[in-house]
């Protein structure tokens, strides 16, 4: 059974309510938060006074008209909410606050949830490491010298630790699912256009919408599609229950035959592969040459989308130089972190010397190609990364990891991303799902099919 379902029954049969489950929350919070420092401001004041208010009107008609009714939940900092921070990790927006409520914000707000607090990300959400200088640094709720991922690794740690059933995220190359990697827990990348990105800071434009996702982070797979379809523009969304898996064609590639794979998630892969398999689906070993270029068809699918320039987003003053800034940074005065001025160096010599523009093309034919490779009836089972949760700081060495979650950016696809238990060591393990365009409930059905089968999220030790 699913939290929210768990939960709402637990409300209709009043062995609990939304007051006791907002007080569990917070409890656990103020247990972890010490140790990971996920959450960045809380809201425990106004969340405990309206699950009172919730307590006191409940029904089952009442619940019912909420779908979402006492869930606990929290929102990534980038997410305007009103009352609450909206700096995006950027010292010089250290003081903003949001003055309206962004439409997924709203959306939950009405569906009933209990947002208990702002989390924290990446600088300007473009890195895979959730530090910055105004909230500091996140840690793994399975090892605290580990990394969250990012950006949404503040949502990963929230919900992996068990403080809360579900976050909210959003993604333009891995900012969901690398967290939820990374903290154990489901993510999901919606298809593009199908959740509104708008009340963002920063937001994508032009063509990088497309690029852009907004969606969850939950401790169950059973809970995405319900809160899908409550932060969804649409409403004829398919119930991922009518699918029928026997009839799946799953595609599975192992690796990008440029960054290496460690042997774990290989092997989980391939355990994945097999256990499918073995039930009756048809599962076929397949390999995308042109992914092992995933870098720079991303890099060039969102220079050839414009927008603002990172630069400009960054600096106050756009002709700021960008090495004195890092010669800053090396003397431990600069305001930035170092991913963001190397972004910044990166998008400079991009623009120079125009080596991206091959790529364009390239990425707009791949997608075509990995649209009629999927259609309407087939999944990609597809690495969450090179290798499970890195230790703080190593995520620079290589760099370039985080290309096994961009591409599928650029494809414009829908992609779940699901745990498969823990290694050795106690840390995570997972993989990607993607479906084709529109085909959202393929990727949760199998994540649901597969959370049964290799047990889902497991509980980290307590701190």
């Amino acid at each position: 059974m699913s939290n929210i379902s768990r939960i709402h029954q637990s409300f209709l049969s009043q062995t609990s309510s939304p007051s006791a489950e907002a007080r569990k929350s917070i409890d656990a919070l103020k247990t972890w938060n010490p140790h990971f420092n996920a959450l960045v401001r809380s809201n425990f004041e106004w969340a405990t006074s309206h699950a009172l208010h919730q307590t006191e009107s409940l029904s089952p008609a009442y619940i019912q008209s909420k779908p979402l009714l006492g869930i606990p939940c929290t929102i990534k900092e980038c997410f305007a909410w009103k009352g609450m921070p909206h700096s995006s990790g950027l010292k010089s927006s250290h003081d903003v606050v949001a003055h309206y409520n962004a439409p997924t914000v709203q959306r939950l707000l009405d569906a009933g949830a209990l947002p208990i607090g702002s989390t924290n990300l990446s600088e300007l959400c473009m890195w895979m490491e959730s530090y910055n200088t105004v909230y500091g640094r996140t840690n793994n709720p399975y090892d605290l010298h580990r990394t969250v991922g990012g950006s949404s690794g503040g949502e990963g740690a929230m919900v992996g630790s068990g403080c809360v059933p579900f976050g909210l995220g959003s993604d333009i190359g891995g900012s969901i699912r690398m967290p939820a990697f990374f903290c154990g827990v489901f993510g999901h990348k919606p298809t593009p256009g199908l959740v509104p990105n708008s009340g963002q800071y920063p937001n994508a434009e032009g063509e990088a919408q497309d690029y852009l996702c907004t969606g969850p982070l939950t401790q169950s797979a059973h809970d995405l599609m319900p809160i899908l379809k409550v932060l969804s523009d649409r409403d004829d969304l398919v119930d991922p229950s009518s699918v029928d898996l026997s009839s799946l064609v799953v595609y599975s590639m192992i690796g990008d035959g440029r960054r290496s794979l460690s042997k774990e998630l290989r092997k989980s892969q391939a355990m994945v592969a097999q256990t499918l398999s073995d039930h009756g689906l048809t599962v076929i070993e397949h390999t995308i040459p042109e992914f092992k270029y995933s870098v720079e068809i991303w890099s060039a699918a969102l220079e050839a989308a414009g927008g603002v320039p990172f630069r400009e987003l960054l600096f106050e003053d756009p002709s700021h130089s960008v090495l004195f800034e890092i010669l800053r940074f090396i003397f431990g005065t600069s305001q930035h972190t170092f991913p963001a001025l190397g972004l910044v160096l990166i998008e400079d010599f991009g623009k120079r010397f125009d080596t991206l523009k091959p790529f364009v093309e390239q990425g707009i034919a791949l997608r075509k190609q990995f649209h009629d490779l999927l259609g309407k009836n087939s999944v990609f089972l597809y690495p969450s990364h090179a290798q499970v949760a890195p230790k703080h700081r190593k995520a620079l060495l290589p760099p370039w990891n985080w290309a096994y979650t961009a591409i599928l950016n650029i494809m414009k696809v829908p992609v779940t991303q699901v745990p498969l238990g823990l290694n050795r060591s106690g840390i995570p393990l997972g993989v990607q799902v993607a479906a084709g365009p529109h085909q959202d409930h393929l990727s949760i059905a199998l994540a649901i099919a597969l959370e049964r089968e290799f047990g889902g999220w497991v509980e980290p030790p307590k701190p």
